[in-house]
């Protein structure tokens, strides 16, 4: 079976948004947190695109720009993968995250509970109820789960943003950077018992957001203005390591599926991660022709509107810099 019909969620979806916040986690913030379909419960951080701190900070600075400061919980997470040595992704999103943006912004680092914490009590307190949006590596909900193995099983949903069914990686020839960087979280969050989708590079990468698309967004505020100048150094960066003229809106798009899940079309299928290879490490290893005759663990999201998907985008960037003004 494949879900190919929109479907926009008319109650207010409680979510979990676990981040590392570089360009495009700013921007799905800004979906997140100004989205009416969602009530969002809290924001976790995690060390990936950029360092734990300067992640939080980012994700503080967005949130404050929108006058969000202090509405919804900020807590930090994992400052490294469960097993494995640290590395960033300073060459996609600079070394601050955001191009330098927001730098004027004060802000100070919650003193709070641990993001694994945070999200066990938080699960507890709705069971059934919560959608997780991870749009990072996915150490903070594995640290989570080895403390409460139960805690999966009491999600409504998983959303990801990670891996690659069908395609090229862009950390490695088969493996996603979100993936590639915490192989082992990832493999324990896929056997959790939780519904998930899985929304990789096979549509991600045709998420693109364009320069036309960026001259369409209407508005003279600050919202709109941090997203222009922000995009403009995240597309001269994929130019120089991709040859795309665009912008990759990954992690919006994983949550935006929190709202409208009809953008994409999932197929459900068996997925493992590999994790001890010395060519294929952190490759999302999807079996399509049931070889292994494995219940399907995952809804992986092949095929993407990207007309639809990116009218979508525009227009809550618009949104949320007239409610801004």
């Amino acid at each position: 079976m494949t879900n190919t019909q929109p479907m926009i969620n008319h109650r207010r979806k409680k979510v979990l948004l676990d981040v590392d916040t570089g360009v495009d986690d700013a921007i799905g913030i800004i979906v997140a947190a100004t989205a009416p379909e969602i009530e969002l419960l809290g924001i976790t951080t995690v060390s990936g695109n950029i360092d734990l701190a300067s992640a939080t900070v980012n994700t503080l600075r967005v949130l404050k720009l929108l006058g969000k400061d202090g509405v919804y919980p900020v807590h930090m997470g994992a400052s490294a993968p469960l097993y494995r040595k640290v590395r960033y992704a300073t060459e996609v999103h600079g070394s601050t995250g955001l191009a330098g943006q927001l730098q004027e912004i004060p802000v100070d680092l919650p003193k709070n509970t641990a993001a694994e914490d945070f999200m066990i009590e938080t699960i507890d307190q709705h069971p059934g109820e919560i959608t997780l949006v991870m749009t990072a590596p996915q150490t903070n909900f594995a640290k989570a789960l080895a403390k409460r193995p139960d805690i999966g099983r009491k999600l409504k949903e998983i959303i990801f943003m990670g891996g690659v069914a069908d395609g090229r990686g862009n950390e490695s020839p088969r493996a996603e950077f979100n993936i590639a960087i915490d192989p082992e979280a990832a493999d324990r969050v896929l056997n959790c018992g939780a519904k998930i989708t899985m929304v990789g590079l096979d549509v991600t990468q045709k998420a693109l957001l364009t320069r036309k698309d960026l001259q369409a967004l209407d508005g003279e505020n600050p919202i709109v203005d941090f997203v222009k100048k922000v995009t403009a150094d995240y597309m001269e960066r994929h130019h120089s390591l991709q040859g795309i003229y665009g912008c990759l809106m990954h992690d919006p798009l994983a949550v935006s599926l929190a709202i409208d899940s009809g953008f994409v079309t999932t197929t459900p299928h068996f997925v493992a991660v590999e994790t001890d290879s010395t060519y294929c490490d952190g490759e999302t290893v999807c079996d399509f022709t049931d070889y292994w005759k494995k219940e399907a663990n995952v809804h992986v999201a092949m095929e993407l509107d990207r007309e639809a998907f990116i009218d979508f985008l525009l227009n809550r960037i618009e949104k949320a810099g007239a409610f801004h003004d």
